[in-house]
């Protein structure tokens, strides 16, 4: 009986450190003026500062020179998309506004919490920036000393934050399997009084593990953006922001840029789009730069984006990739399932391509120039349908507070591709693979039909 009112008060008293609030909080009114802590909404902040971060490093030096002389001059790019260089790095320097204007939004939500009216105005003097380069309050950072000083705080905060997650949800789980020893317990000291002993031992260790875990999330609360005030954590995102937006417009050469950042930018990386072509970046600042550039993401009408059937064709092409590089494994069900794929255009200028096309498909040296033919079109066409799968599992809702882990652009995938072209070599790859296939089944065919020919022909020169 000793025993069981013990574990009793262990777990009543482990079960109001749970659920119980000290009074002094509960008779403490709200204070809407003074500096609140993020608390919880530490996590969302860390997403958005993880992404600003990612941002910026996708237009560093290096990545800027990458997109100019490999995104740009990708052969599917040039064949179906556009050859266009101005144009090409018009989408480019688009992309990153938009997912520069998708980020100040949460920012924008956030400020909304801030106690300064200055921080509450971040939206208006954001868009007044992007849109005429005034910075009246001088939230850009000011040179690059200071931009990596904030570049660093940025990610120990996010780093620290995440750590912090995992040792709060290793703390919820000790605490549930605490909960269920205290149960079982119970049940035990009902039905067998010699086990008690040994769960006793297990609910201390327990206990203690818990104990240490508490103080671990605790210090580290105190050290992540939990324990910051609202002010202090979207000044640090408003800067960002800023410096950002800044590095987009010296990188594209677009409009008046902040001086200090365009001298720590090296000349090879710099982006300066043709004056001779009316889409260039120069004119985005003209119409407003957030709104022009959203226009110019929205595909045209001859695109596969236009179509919603970018992500479609990516996955037809990677399925007929497959195939072309294994005809013998596929099987008839296989090929079914491939023809089901394909929507009623392509359908259509298949049946005329294999108009008059024999049945015999027995010429080796014709399977070789198909294979050739083959290789080189998914050469060029692969390449943007594996950047399409990629790119849209990196922005679908499972993986959108992640930080994307490639820097694909829009470009470098089919969503801008044009839909005739790209049926066209879907087309040529559909007639290929039915010719290598059915080769493949003759020679499979005419080598079993040979070696029963062979066992025959053993089988009658055997003495009866």
């Amino acid at each position: 009986m000793a025993l069981e009112t013990l574990l009793f008060k262990v777990k009543t008293a482990i079960s109001n450190s749970f659920d119980s609030v000290p009074p002094k909080l509960l008779k403490k009114k709200p204070s809407f003026k003074s500096k609140q802590n993020v608390g919880v909404l530490a996590f969302e902040i860390a997403g958005v500062m993880s992404k600003l971060l990612h941002l910026w490093q996708s237009l560093s030096d290096a990545t800027i020179i990458r997109i100019r002389n490999d995104a740009v001059t990708l052969e599917g790019v040039r064949k179906i998309i556009s050859n266009d260089e101005s144009f090409l790095l018009g989408l480019a320097c688009a992309e990153f506004a938009e997912s520069l204007r998708l980020l100040a939004n949460s920012v924008t939500r956030l400020s909304h919490r801030c106690d300064d009216p200055t921080l509450q105005s971040f939206h208006w003097v954001f868009l007044e920036f992007a849109d005429s380069g005034r910075d009246p309050h001088g939230w850009a950072l000011s040179g690059p000393k200071e931009t990596e000083a904030k570049l660093k705080k940025m990610e120990r905060y996010v780093t620290v934050t995440a750590t912090l997650y995992r040792e709060m949800e290793e703390l919820s789980v000790l605490e549930s399997g605490l909960r269920k020893a205290l149960n079982h317990s119970n049940v035990g000291s009902e039905n067998n009084e010699g086990s008690l002993v040994g769960k006793e031992q297990k609910i201390y260790e327990l206990q203690q593990k818990i104990f240490w875990q508490k103080q671990e999330v605790k210090d580290l609360k105190d050290r992540s953006l939990w324990s910051r005030s609202f002010d202090s954590v979207v000044i640090l995102l408003v800067r960002f922001s800023f410096s950002v937006l800044a590095r987009i417009k010296v990188v594209f050469g677009i409009g008046h840029c902040v001086p200090c950042l365009s001298r720590s930018l090296s000349t090879s990386a710099t982006v300066y789009p043709s004056d001779q072509n009316p889409t260039s970046c120069h004119e985005f600042v003209s119409g407003g730069f957030f709104e022009s550039n959203s226009k110019l993401l929205k595909p045209p009408p001859s695109t596969l984006g236009a179509a919603a059937l970018a992500l479609h064709y990516a996955n037809l092409i990677i399925v007929m990739e497959k195939m072309i590089k294994s005809p013998h494994l596929v099987g008839v069900d296989a090929r079914d399932d491939l023809y089901a794929m394909l929507p009623i255009s392509i359908r259509s200028a298949l049946r005329v391509r294999l108009k008059g096309v024999g049945f015999c498909a027995s010429d080796p040296v014709l399977a070789g120039e198909w294979r050739d033919a083959l290789g080189r079109i998914l050469g060029w066409l692969s390449p943007l349908a594996h950047n399409m799968i990629k790119w849209q599992s990196e922005r679908s809702f499972e993986h959108q507070n992640l930080v994307p882990k490639t820097n694909v652009l829009l470009l470098q995938t089919l969503f801008f591709a044009n839909k005739e072209k790209t049926e066209a070599a879907i087309t040529e790859l559909l007639v290929g693979l039915n010719y290598i296939w059915r080769f493949e089944r003759e020679m499979t065919a005419k080598a079993l039909f040979q070696c029963s020919n062979f066992n025959g022909s053993l089988n009658l020169q055997k003495p009866t």
